[in-house]
């Protein structure tokens, strides 16, 4: 057996996690095996299984052409410091009792340092139309070579000045720009604090105004952008001055709902009962939010309406033609005596006296 992927050293912080990722050739396909050594002088090594350290430790391992193997640590704490040693065997008496094996397990090592984590205290101040976030990292701590502003995967700032305090500002207010912010420490390890701006629900609907045929199903949808994520939502349909609570349990409405959307249903829609104005509203700890969605319900025979519309159209028109035509006089038909047979006699005439001419002539 023979090592193609060794595990490598890391540094980590308390509550993080880590992994170590070995593999192993050879014929037969090896076994592999994680071991342990602590920093305490007196600690040996001691083999680690799949669930051990109260399942903060989890081992995947494969074996298909060659040996792979993969141990992650949940949750560090500073006794996780020391010595991981991935071994690997192919020999058939390799956890045989009794016997020794001919072939000594290969190893390969690598240290885990895991450091206590610093206090990093963050705050949201706002003033004139600015918002400032700041992270301020208390001692002691690695050494500092920059500071990055993140929002998901977005890097909004970066710097690389050693301090151990970064601040971001946002033009806008506090409702505009609610959300997960991180402000990220340059060091060995990586240092990150989370800055949160909450605010109260700011539900939007998806359409002010909806349209459904009788019969149909209506969807009427709101969401709520900002953060934290609503834990309650509700809707309300508004009659003769007050609003009704609409609920699932009434067997025509279907209402699902998750952390930033809400969505109502209505069932086989009823022109006089379901149009009117409907309200999602949005609870979250530090408040409550709602929006209003319009429901026109038009009759099945709506979609008709255009075509009776052109159909009648072309037959008042048929009918104008008609009666038009009805009513205009006949054209006068001309006599035989009249000039239309004039210039006929007249040209057998002048044909005849032709002819005589021509016969004195000769």
């Amino acid at each position: 057996a023979g090592f193609i992927k060794s595990p490598l050293s890391q540094k980590r912080l308390t509550q993080d996690s880590v992994e170590l990722y070995c593999e192993a050739i050879g014929n037969p396909i090896p076994e592999i095996q994680w071991w342990f050594e602590g920093n305490d002088p007196n600690e040996t090594y001691a083999q680690l299984w799949d669930g051990a350290r109260q399942d903060r430790v989890k081992i995947n391992a494969t074996y298909n052409l060659h040996s792979t193997s993969t141990i992650s640590i949940a949750n560090l704490t500073s006794d996780d410091s020391g010595m991981y040693e991935c071994r690997a065997s192919n020999d058939p008496d390799r956890n045989h009792l009794s016997k020794s094996p001919k072939v000594k397990w290969i190893r390969s090592q690598a240290n885990v340092f895991v450091i206590e984590r610093p206090q990093i205290a963050t705050h949201v101040s706002e003033s004139s139309g600015k918002l400032t976030l700041s992270c301020n990292m208390s001692a002691p701590h690695p050494s500092i070579t920059g500071h990055k502003w993140m929002q998901g995967e977005k890097i909004l700032e970066q710097d690389e000045n050693p301090g151990a305090f970064t601040s971001y500002t946002i033009n806008g207010k506090r409702e505009e720009h609610s959300g997960v912010y991180e402000c990220v420490f340059e060091a060995n390890p990586q240092i990150k604090g989370q800055v949160n701006i909450s605010v109260p629900p700011q539900v939007t609907a998806y359409k002010k105004s909806e349209h459904g045929n009788e019969g149909d199903t209506g969807v009427l949808t709101c969401k709520n952008p900002s953060f934290p994520a609503v834990t309650t939502w509700s809707w309300y349909k508004s009659g003769h001055g007050v609003s009704a609570l609409l609920e699932n349990a009434s067997g025509r409405y279907i209402i699902k709902s998750s952390g930033n959307k809400t969505e109502l249903r209505i069932l086989k829609l009823d022109i006089e009962q379901d149009t009117g104005d409907y309200f999602c509203n949005g609870t979250n700890s530090y408040g409550t939010g709602d929006a209003t969605v319009n429901l026109r319900v038009r009759s099945r025979l709506a979609a008709l309406w255009p075509f009776l519309g052109i159909v009648a159209e072309v037959l008042v028109l048929v009918t104008i033609i008609f009666i038009y035509e009805k009513r205009r006089k006949p054209d006068e038909v001309p006599d035989d005596d009249d000039g239309g047979s004039a210039p006929l006699k007249s040209n057998a005439t002048n044909h005849k006296d032709k002819n005589v001419r021509q016969r004195n002539a000769n």
